[in-house]
């Protein structure tokens, strides 16, 4: 195993490298502190110090009742002495049901006041916040209350409840208003008293490659993350988020909401993503806004979209969930001036790696370690590749009820991540692939991400996946399904790609379909992939 390359000697200190210019840390210090501000030095930095999230938050709201913190999509803002007294009111009522410190609660809706309320109120009691998505099936919301074994399902669907009712005996169903009985006067429970080590967050895996697994974030986890990208994308109570993620995922929960709370700043929550809606809240003076949090596809319609160039009025956008291609990074950067920050998280883990705010955004990239974060690769054969392995205190400790998975993804402290990656001289990191997606053909080695990103910057592209499929000749063959453009020709395509590839490389079988299979966050989804009809 590696670690990335260190700085070079007499590195300049981290802030001072102009746009464009590597991000180095000073010589000795951690890979970090690359991303500390000017004056910010390693040891100055505790993660830990504010305990929680749900404290922090409580401290933020009474210290500023009156500032705007959250405005729901149609609604007004929340301001902090709105979310203090309701999240109060709502954790009283979840213990009046009977529910205490440690219960595991399912949350599923769109965006709105009352799922952020419900979701801040649980963690303000102790309880432990099961996202789930509100487009589940009755089966797979049946896979998630069997395992999670919840004491409480709150739920904004009617349909999603009449299922918990049943899927889950005993348990209390509400809607995300938690509509429930109010504890007695003068009662509630201690509300902001869970540490770093309590169990916080039960988010779920994808389950692309089998049943779901629980990975068990602690308030520790959340916060160390949170703090880390205060830190490293400068996050600042006087930021303004055009939020339009949804909040049962990393990125929009434990990202875009988290963080807006602990840095004291404030979100526009949209009801979903409409590139016009998005560049209109852009470029509204009235509201201000300075950041922007989205997935590549997201991204993509953005670039097409009249009026693109709004996106330059905003301080910082960022990308994650998905490869960012550095075409796509380009484009963007032509069209608005913006450099978008392609950061890289799990669900295991929050954030781990982010390209820096000052500094070379370097496109195809995700940059480097976000403070406190520690990662090595684990190399297979003589390439540079490797797994991805990382530690640090926003890593989870292992999965829901799942010692054989943990044991497995856990190896002497350090978390594999699955993900094969590399690093480049100044210690950037590049995601090439996923271990199980590795493509294996006539005995050689084939990573889907590099063929991808090749038939990608080809003008009849929209999109591609490149997969493998069984061959009795070869193993695998590399197989590549497209969604096509104007004047797309399979034939052409692979002829312009061969001289740009090994032969091995190459793909043998192109596929055009109308779109690639996606979940929710814009990752395509391989299993799904099927020839055309």
């Amino acid at each position: 195993m590696t670690d990335p390359p260190s700085p070079p000697p007499g590195a300049p200190p981290a802030g001072s490298s102009p746009p464009g210019a590597p991000a180095a840390a000073p010589a000795g210090a951690p890979a970090w502190a690359a991303h500390l501000p000017a004056g910010v030095a390693p040891g100055d930095v505790d993660l830990l110090a504010r305990r929680t999230l749900p404290a922090a938050w409580a401290d933020r709201w009474r210290a500023r009742p009156d500032r705007p913190v959250i405005r729901p999509p149609g609604g007004t803002w929340l301001t902090g002495a709105d979310l203090l007294a309701r999240t109060a009111a709502v954790a009283g009522r979840l213990a009046a049901a009977g529910l205490v410190p440690g219960d595991r609660v399912v949350m599923a809706g769109g965006p709105s006041a009352d799922l952020v309320v419900a979701h801040c109120a649980a963690l303000r009691a102790g309880l432990v916040v099961v996202p789930v998505n509100p487009a589940y099936s009755e089966r797979e919301l049946g896979v998630i209350v069997a395992d999670a074994e919840p004491r409480a399902a709150l739920l904004d669907d009617g349909r999603l409840r009449a299922w918990a009712r049943t899927l889950g005996p005993g348990v209390v169903v509400a809607g995300t208003d938690v509509a429930l009985p109010g504890p007695a006067a003068g009662g509630g429970p201690p509300l902001d008293a869970t540490g770093p080590a309590d169990p916080a967050l039960l988010p779920y895996t994808s389950g692309t490659t089998g049943t779901p697994k629980g990975a068990l974030l602690t308030h520790g986890n959340l916060l160390a993350s949170t703090e880390a990208l205060l830190l490293a994308w400068r996050w600042t109570g006087d930021d303004r988020l055009i939020h339009c993620l949804p909040l049962f995922h990393m990125h929009g929960l434990g990202v875009g909401l988290h963080g807006t709370l602990l840095a004291g700043a404030s979100a526009v929550l949209l009801p979903r993503f409409e590139p016009e809606a998005v560049l209109a809240a852009a470029a509204d003076p009235d509201l201000g806004a300075t950041l922007f949090f989205g997935v590549p596809t997201m991204y993509a319609r953005l670039a097409g979209a009249p009026g693109v160039e709004r996106l330059g009025g905003l301080r910082l956008c960022v990308s994650g969930s998905a490869p960012l291609s550095a075409g796509l990074h380009h484009r963007l950067a032509e069209a608005t001036g913006q450099r978008v920050v392609e950061r890289y998280g799990m669900t295991e883990t929050v954030m781990l790696v982010s390209n820096p705010v000052d500094g070379e955004r370097r496109p195809g990239t995700v940059g480097l370690p976000l403070p406190g974060v520690e990662v090595r690769l684990d190399h297979r054969g003589a390439t540079g590749t490797g797994e991805i392995l990382v530690r640090g205190p926003n890593v989870f400790g292992g999965y829901w009820r799942r010692p054989d998975a943990t044991a497995e993804a856990i190896v002497d402290g350090w978390f594999r991540t699955g993900d094969i990656g590399t690093f480049d001289g100044d210690g950037y990191l590049s995601i090439v692939g996923r271990a199980k997606e590795l493509i294996i053909t006539g005995g050689y080695n084939v990573y889907p991400r590099e063929i991808e990103d090749l038939l990608r910057s080809h003008a009849s592209v929209v999109d591609v996946a490149v997969v493998g499929t069984p061959s009795e000749e070869w193993g695998e063959v590399v197989t590549a399904y497209v969604e096509p453009g104007p004047g797309f020709d399979a034939g052409a395509l692979t002829a312009w790609a061969a001289p740009q590839l090994a032969p091995y490389k190459r793909p043998r079988v192109v596929h055009a379909v109308d779109a690639l299979p996606r979940n929710p966050m814009g990752k395509v989804v391989r299993d799904r992939l099927r020839p055309p009809d």
